[in-house]
């Protein structure tokens, strides 16, 4: 299985491409999507375009795109959260799921501890995915998302195959 994970941003989008093989994780690839300058519809579109060109090439089974949390600017929020609704229309529009979580949660599924800085992320992302070359701080942010993803996508399949043995029991 492919997971495309997706950091959300206006000017450089993050994304990365981890497969997964059981508790195997193997890095695929990894790049950022850059808005340029521009009016805002021009900016999402050049996003659109780059991450379906992404989906396009790599073929990913599913996709994760991280939460938005809101600061003190109330414009920049909003463009971010423009950003992100890009960051989740085209992979949904390609047929994937997309899962989302919070910037906590990406960052203890990864380091360990949820408050995290970038820095102990993107060496986090190297030990997990040996040979990786970052192609920067958003990149290593959405290889993190991915392989949040993954984990989680482990542990519903798990509680899948245990369920229907634990219904029995409770029956019986």
């Amino acid at each position: 299985m492919r997971v495309l994970g997706i950091d959300p941003g206006l000017m450089n989008m993050g994304w990365g491409v981890i497969h997964v093989d059981g508790s195997r994780l193997s890095h695929v690839a990894n790049g950022v999507c850059k808005s340029g300058k521009g009016d805002l519809a021009q900016r999402l579109l050049a996003l659109h375009d780059q991450l379906g060109a992404v989906i396009a090439e790599h073929m990913p089974d599913a996709a994760a795109v991280e939460q938005t949390f809101v600061n003190s600017n109330g414009a920049a929020t909003l463009k971010l959260g423009q950003a992100r609704g890009v960051a989740m229309l085209v992979p949904a529009r390609a047929g994937l799921a997309v899962g989302e979580y919070a910037p906590n949660a990406i960052k203890k599924a990864v380091v360990g501890v949820g408050h995290a800085d970038k820095a102990q992320i993107a060496h986090m992302v190297k030990l997990q995915l040996p040979g990786v070359d970052l192609a920067g701080a958003d990149a290593a942010d959405a290889l993190a998302i991915a392989i949040c993803h993954a984990h989680h996508l482990q542990s519903a399949r798990a509680i899948a195959r245990v369920a229907p043995a634990v219904r029995k029991r409770t029956v019986a």
